[in-house]
């Protein structure tokens, strides 16, 4: 289970503490109802402080986990991956460049880039504490093919954000990523959409020249096709205020997510990917593989096969296997 650094967790319940309760669990239903509609905006979603404090409050510790659990896969994909400088695009109130300086202790410089401003100013609060110099600029995506300072980035993210872009926004970002940094990582909502904007970004990837990282163990077609998609899922902990701004009762949620890695680094990729929960069965263990050959198939591993059955039952859903 994902849980937000200390710092971070108090800089937020401080966000929140200044507003009411009810106004803020209000724009939380609000915010929802946008990002559910899934389409692109033609201003800032995040266009107030109620609604950046309810944003920071339900959505940004699930954007957190999300990136927090792709990076730790693409650390284990790209070893030589030790990021100094990092740019995120379409930064929000900091929820991915908070995972991305949790994962990596060498992380020195956070650059910040955001059309909201009232987002931007709020990421810059939000991240004082995360250890990294900041460096926030506020403007339109999409708008460049070569950002500020180009290539001297180690690593490049954009984290949920391709959903609000036309495609020629999201054509023009992911190549701003390209050329920002040797290594890449996009990630959005673990929807049938939002895996289609992945596959897109997958293709833009390998046509830039770039070794895809993670999830894929392969450089084909994605062998995912009709109802089928590929998407992970990240535990993360609710506080007392996130279960009742969204009328829950659990003290944790799951949130799914798309994502894809690409580097040019020398690669060490897995056999597979896991792609679904595995089922764990009296003597045998079924698990659902994406392999290196470019071919899904579900597979079983038996008590009799020692090590790997053992194995096997410890395996999550997204992570590595082989």
């Amino acid at each position: 289970m994902y849980r937000l650094p200390a710092p971070l967790s108090d800089a937020i319940d401080g966000v929140v503490a200044e507003h009411p309760s009810a106004k803020v669990a209000a724009a939380a239903r609000s915010l929802s109802e946008r990002y559910l509609a899934d389409h692109a905006a033609s201003a800032p979603i995040i266009d107030s402080g109620l609604r950046a404090a309810a944003y920071v409050l339900t959505r940004m510790p699930a954007t957190y986990a999300a990136a927090r659990a792709a990076v730790e896969q693409v650390r284990l994909s790209v070893p030589g991956l030790e990021p100094r400088r990092v740019l995120d695009l379409g930064c929000g109130t900091g929820g991915v460049s908070a995972a991305v300086a949790d994962a990596f202790d060498g992380v020195e410089e956070l650059r910040l880039v955001d059309y909201s401003a009232d987002a931007l100013a709020l990421a810059q609060r939000l991240l004082v504490g995360a250890g990294p110099r900041l460096v926030a600029s506020q403007r339109r995506l999409g708008g460049r093919t070569v950002p500020d300072g180009a290539a001297v980035v180690e690593l490049a993210v954009c984290g949920f954000v391709l959903g609000e872009l036309d495609e020629a926004a999201r054509a023009a970002v992911v190549a701003e990523l390209v050329a920002a940094a040797p290594t890449v990582l996009i990630v959005e909502p673990g929807t049938p959409a939002g895996y289609r904007r992945i596959l897109a970004a997958r293709e833009q990837l390998l046509a830039a020249g770039l070794t895809l990282a993670a999830p894929c163990p392969h450089h084909e077609q994605c062998p995912l096709t009709g109802d089928d998609w590929c998407h992970a899922v990240a535990r993360l902990e609710r506080t007392v205020a996130h279960r009742a701004a969204k009328g829950g009762s659990r003290d944790y949620e799951d949130e799914k997510f798309a994502y894809i890695a690409a580097t040019r680094l020398p690669v060490t990729r897995p056999a597979a990917r896991v792609l679904r929960h595995p089922q764990i069965r009296s003597g045998h263990v079924l698990l659902e593989l994406c392999r290196a050959d470019g071919t899904a198939a579900g597979v079983t591993v038996s008590k009799k096969q020692g090590a790997d059955y053992r194995a096997a039952r410890r395996v999550q859903w997204g992570e590595g296997w082989g």
